[in-house]
């Protein structure tokens, strides 16, 4: 059975890239933002989030409060993404529970091993 992955971004263009590139490997949920996925959580439990930062109706940070309060999806690896890349946006979303955080434009080779490090972590590296 595949890792499902649920993927949250307000960009259609983000949103088919990641389906298209991920469904090989992972079932690939996407929603638009983050009201839309919490509804979707209500009844349903990803191995992985993929989030966008700025989203309309609830952004990422709310996205991600909410996902770390909620007993079922507190350990749920979260990773995010955003067109903002700071040094203040990375450490604020470390703080409030992700476990990773990724630019954009990303290499999607970079996003395939955050995925394997918060699904298998350690254990998938055996060739070290």
């Amino acid at each position: 059975m595949k890792n499902k992955i649920l993927v949250i971004d307000d960009e259609l263009s983000i949103r088919l890239l990641l389906e298209n590139f991920l469904s090989k490997n992972y079932d690939v949920i996407c929603k638009s933002d983050g009201q839309e996925a919490l509804e979707w959580l209500e009844g349903n439990l990803p191995d992985l989030i993929i989030c966008d930062l700025q989203m309309p109706n609830i952004n990422g940070y709310k996205f991600l409060e909410k996902v770390r309060q909620r007993g079922y999806t507190r350990h749920t690896p979260v990773i995010m993404l955003s067109g903002v890349e700071s040094s203040k946006e990375r450490v604020k979303c470390y703080r409030i529970g992700a476990q990773d955080f990724l630019a954009k434009p990303f290499n999607p080779e970079e996003l395939s091993e955050l995925i394997l490090k918060n699904l298998k972590p350690i254990h998938y590296a055996m060739v070290w």
